[in-house]
């Protein structure tokens, strides 16, 4: 009887207990994310549920300690943190009571850091998080609604001295914490857009009078405020934000291009688009969009009316340039703009578009879009549109515009009409229309006017386009994720993210997929065995013969048994 009790007892008293200890450990770190940029350092803690956190700094040396409450630790710490100017390292200490657990994060210098959670995404890419971000710089970046200049009305423009630089704003939709769309593979559209981008900046950069600015050159986070600003700091003439489109179906295909239209958006399509950027906001944390510096008392509405249109009209314009490009080399989801009310398209000053390079969440065109060769395409096609649309009506002062300047030329003796034209790079016939010459006879002292080049400028070709590659690492014995992501030459935030991975912990067999840029691979060799020739070795690598012959520097193709030979990735 004594011992029915007891067991009653213990029974009782585990049934009273436990709900009290799943109130106390209810919430747990699941891991912890970090990104650093050029401007700052975000920390991401992912959580099972909603946190009650509370936090200070302390100095000599600068720390920020971070108290969870109610919270048990899954993630692996201490994280050393590498490329920060301001986050060292982040580690656990002594809590003021058991069911609290403290992080501190140990910095190199003061800084002003934010807080705040995040809730769970609708798209359900993300639970509950906790964001530190720690600013590099203590000083506000101002932002002034009107400074730099737009191709048109301009406000604070430099001299106009004739060989100004067209600067022109790419922005590679999403990154760090806000992946974008996800494809059917799991593939991320902030890496397609990242690399589209870059392509694009290489390419304008060739030609003469042309800068390519990015928002972001990395895989982090930037605000929609601040992409325009990097843009207006920057005196860009237009900025073009990259992305790959995404529908609730898999049957949408094709290119689009985005501009601003403040009333209701006109597709079903660009309404998608528009929910899609205000749940970039919920991943990113980003704050008020452009607009809402608007507001501004001391900014003429007349002005700003102006401006808007002006920017509508300017983008509209290069839109349809980027189409008719884009349509030569890739299929058109719609020939026409597409209308859509989205932040990144409101800087009243700068023309801006919005490039959906296509649908990410079509299988295929998943496949398509993270094909180098196909990016290369695109990036090409969107640079001879700008270099058209700047062709057109080329701004005041740049070297564009010179181009077009037309000069005088005295005739000297043994001159020809065709000779004077080959020495400035005009035609005999632009030459005879200019000065309304009836014959091509010359005289001694006459004064030519001689036209501006109104030849097409070429788009160089691009010899070495960058090129990335997803591979397969298979986890083996002594592996862990540093230094793995020291042999690709990534990050292991990018590991992570990739893969899907909540914790640093590894598995023996466990395969990780890892997209690197091709340069980085590391090294592969291959000893000659019995049997083997350049074709057969070649076809087992699927490249072509004649790379490993470079690789090689063969002069022949005779080999050796036990000859070791570089396999290049390309």
């Amino acid at each position: 009887m004594i011992a029915k009790l007891a067991r009653t007892v213990v029974v009782f008293l585990v049934l009273i207990l436990l709900p009290l200890s799943n109130i106390v450990w209810a919430n747990s770190l699941e891991a912890i994310r970090v990104w650093p940029s050029p401007d700052e350092t975000r920390v991401v803690f992912d959580l099972k549920s909603d946190v009650d956190y509370s936090y200070f700094s302390l100095s000599n040396p600068q720390r920020l300690v971070v108290d969870l409450k109610d919270t048990t630790l899954h993630a692996k710490l201490p994280t050393v943190v590498k490329n920060s100017p301001i986050l060292k390292k982040i580690r656990k200490s002594t809590p003021p009571n058991k069911s609290t657990y403290r992080l501190v994060f140990e910095l190199k210098k003061k800084s002003k850091v934010q807080i705040f959670k995040l809730p769970p995404t609708p798209g359900g890419q993300y639970g509950h998080r906790l964001v530190v971000d720690f600013p590099h710089s203590n000083t506000a970046s101002s932002n002034p609604l009107f400074k730099g200049s737009s191709k048109g009305i301009k406000t604070d423009a430099p001299k106009e001295t004739g060989n100004k630089e067209i600067v022109v704003a790419i922005d590679p939709g999403h990154g760090g914490e806000d992946p974008g769309s996800i494809g059917p593979t799991g593939k991320y559209e902030k890496t397609v857009t990242l690399a589209i981008a870059k392509k694009i900046a290489h390419k304008m950069d060739a030609i003469p009078g042309i800068r390519a600015v990015l928002t972001r050159t990395g895989d982090y986070y930037v605000g929609l405020n601040r992409r325009t600003e990097i843009a207006r700091k920057d005196k860009a003439y237009i900025l073009i934000s990259i992305h790959a489109d995404a529908f609730m179906s898999p049957q949408p295909r094709g290119a689009s291009v985005f501009v601003l239209n403040t009333r209701r958006a006109n597709t079903e399509i660009s309404r998608w688009v528009e929910n899609s950027e205000k749940q970039s906001e919920l991943l990113g944390g980003a704050g008020e969009v452009l607009a809402k510096n608007a507001s501004d008392k001391n900014v003429s509405q007349t002005l700003l009316d102006l401006q808007f249109s002006h920017s509508q009209n300017e983008g509209y314009k290069l839109a349809s340039d980027i189409l008719g490009k884009l349509g030569k080399v890739a299929r058109l989801h719609r020939s026409k703009p597409v209308y859509a009310s989205l932040a990144v398209l409101k800087s009243p000053d700068i023309p801006s578009v919005l490039v959906e390079t296509g649908f990410i969440s079509n299988p295929s065109e998943e496949r398509l879009l993270f094909k180098p060769s196909h990016q290369d395409k695109i990036a090409r096609a969107i640079t001879e549109a700008v270099v058209k649309y700047f062709e057109v009506e080329p701004p005041p002062g740049t070297l564009f515009a010179k181009r077009l300047e037309s000069k005088t030329y005295k005739v000297r003796r043994g001159d020809s009409l065709s000779l004077i034209a080959k020495r400035h790079g005009t035609t005999v016939a632009a030459l005879k229309k200019e000065n309304r010459l009836k014959s091509s006879g010359l005289r001694v002292g006459q004064v030519l006017v001689i036209p501006g080049k109104s030849t097409d400028i070429v788009v160089p070709v691009d010899k070495n386009p960058m090129q990335t590659k997803t591979v397969t690492h298979v986890v083996k014995r002594g592996d862990y994720l540093g230094k793995i992501a020291d042999k690709y030459k990534v990050t292991i935030s990018q590991i992570k993210r990739e893969n899907h991975l909540r914790s640093n912990t590894l598995l023996l067999g466990q395969k990780l997929k890892i997209t690197v840029s091709v340069k980085d691979l590391p090294v592969r060799k291959y000893k000659v065995r019995r049997g083997d020739y350049l074709g057969k070795i070649a076809s087992r690598y699927g490249i072509p013969i004649n790379s490993i012959r470079k690789a090689n520097k063969l002069k022949t193709d005779e080999l050796a048994i036990g000859q070791v030979l570089l396999i290049p990735h390309i």
